[in-house]
């Protein structure tokens, strides 16, 4: 028992359940000092892990000594390993900032969050379709109630339709998982790689499409974006943060697993149509971005075209372009800055008074700290040199012309441009006001705001020049 509680593949499940419920135990408000700590102890296990990954590209766990296909099976690989690090990376800053955003408002927000990010760590770790169905469920229950921790009528119109695609999504995925055990026995991931062939039945078709369906519906890609929006704009700033950076990451990776592993002899043909609706997302998203009035909105919407990016790596699996590489650094560079630029957002509205983004006008001199991290966290965005998103769209538009596929390089830039649009127009606000001399009295902030904001901001700029500890933790991942 004891050598099972020695890896952290176990405590990084284990510790967020832990001190969650504890957190419940204690009451609505209280808890912060465990998910703190808690928090803390995680990153250490996710850091733990990615030294024992990188040299054995691969670390499995047995829960209870169980054999597939009747077991649980944990597993750890470099592409799990970084999004179990990102995980924990953005949440321990969120969480410092959410003790003083929320203050008298926290209710049930460390309780919430702990659940939250016990099913995210359990669907990285999970080695078999049904445990990834019951850890999408955990993550999306968690989040709406995250959704609703404010209590407006806005928040609970958006929390409902969140619950609606979640739930929908959820079904599509539970109802292949059931199709797939139906044929071959089993929902071993690794099992039902080496089952599935080029030559599937019906059924198996079937079971792909409603499952990818419901991821997609999950992610939030155009046009299943419907209730992305809302649920984010309309959340507290830290709760957006951790649906931004890190939830809506979950069921991407649950597609990407799914696509390189069982359904990877018969679905690379239309790798097209991710790719297509990525680069919709991109489109429809940078212009709803610009058109917005409120700047959580704005943000929002500026994560619908994000999301385009990564499923734009689809069609480069196969071709010996690293597509893997390239969608892992982008989902961390965007998973860093735009928890950053949602921090930044929500301390420029609690500053301000006014969620409108006329309401930032002349801030930059009184809240210097906050626009230099939205606006560094806008340059990763943009996919400005030296952040991350540079580097990760750099490397995108090089592997699309090398195979040919000038359109995706045409995409890429095309939503550079339109994300240039939206943070500068925030910018130029803050800088230099609509032309008169106005100053709006701000409410008092704490630097604690300021600084983590900054810090993931800066987190997603350095990236861009120390990505190669990335790369090489995912040496052994298939892509």
């Amino acid at each position: 028992m004891i050598e099972h509680l020695s890896t952290p593949l176990v405590w990084l499940i284990l510790l967020p359940l832990v001190w969650a419920t504890l957190a419940f135990c204690l009451g609505p408000g209280r808890g912060a000092l465990l998910g703190l700590s808690g928090l803390g102890l995680q990153l250490l296990c996710a850091i733990l892990l990615a030294v024992e990954v990188a040299p054995k590209q691969t670390v499995t766990h047995l829960v209870g000594g169980w054999q597939e296909p009747l077991g649980i099976l944990l597993v750890a690989d470099g592409l799990s390993v970084t999004m179990l690090l990102l995980t924990q990376a953005v949440s321990l800053p969120v969480a410092l900032y959410a003790y003083s955003y929320l203050k008298q408002g926290q209710h049930w927000f460390w309780p919430l969050t702990g659940f939250l990010l016990a099913g995210i760590n359990g669907l990285y770790l999970s080695g078999d379709l049904f445990n990834l169905y019951v850890t999408l469920e955990l993550i999306g229950l968690a989040a709406v109630g995250l959704v609703v921790t404010g209590g407006a009528a806005g928040q609970v119109t958006a929390a409902m339709r969140y619950l609606l695609a979640s739930l929908v999504g959820s079904g599509g995925f539970l109802l292949g998982v059931a199709l797939l055990y139906g044929c071959f026995g089993t929902v071993s991931i690794r099992l039902l790689t080496s089952l599935i062939g080029s030559q599937a039945p019906l059924a198996v078709w079937l079971a792909a499409a409603v499952m990818v369906a419901g991821l997609l519906l999950k992610t939030a890609l155009f046009p299943f974006h419907f209730w992305l929006p809302p649920a984010h704009g309309g959340a507290p700033a830290p709760i957006s943060a951790l649906l931004s950076a890190l939830v809506v990451k979950a069921s991407f990776y649950v597609l990407l697993r799914l696509w390189l592993g069982p359904f990877a002899g018969f679905v690379s043909p239309l790798a097209w149509l991710p790719a297509l609706l990525g680069s919709l997302a991109i489109l429809w998203g940078g212009c709803q971005a610009i058109r917005a009035e409120r700047l959580k909105m704005m943000v929002a919407y500026s994560t619908v075209a994000q999301l385009g990016y990564l499923v734009l790596i689809f069609p480069l699996f196969g071709t010996g372009s690293h597509a893997m590489q390239i969608g892992l650094l982008q989902a961390t560079a965007h998973g860093l800055a735009k928890a950053g630029m949602f921090l930044a957002a929500g301390t420029l509205v609690k500053a301000s008074g006014s969620e409108l983004i006329d309401g930032i006008a002349t801030m930059a001199g009184r809240l210097p700290v906050t626009l230099f991290a939205f606006g560094l966290s806008g340059v990763s965005l943009m996919g400005l040199p030296p952040s991350g998103g540079f580097l990760a769209k750099y490397m995108l538009i090089d592997a699309a012309l090398a195979v040919g596929h000038i359109w995706i390089a045409v995409i890429v830039v095309t939503g550079g441009l339109l994300a240039s649009i939206y943070v500068f127009r925030v910018l130029r606000l803050a800088f230099l006001g609509p032309g008169d001399e106005r100053q709006v009295a701000l409410q008092p902030v704490s630097a604690v705001m300021e600084w983590t904001a900054f810090m993931l901001a800066v987190s997603a700029i350095v990236l861009g020049l120390a990505a190669m500890p990335l790369f090489r933790l995912l040496e052994g991942v298939a892509g």
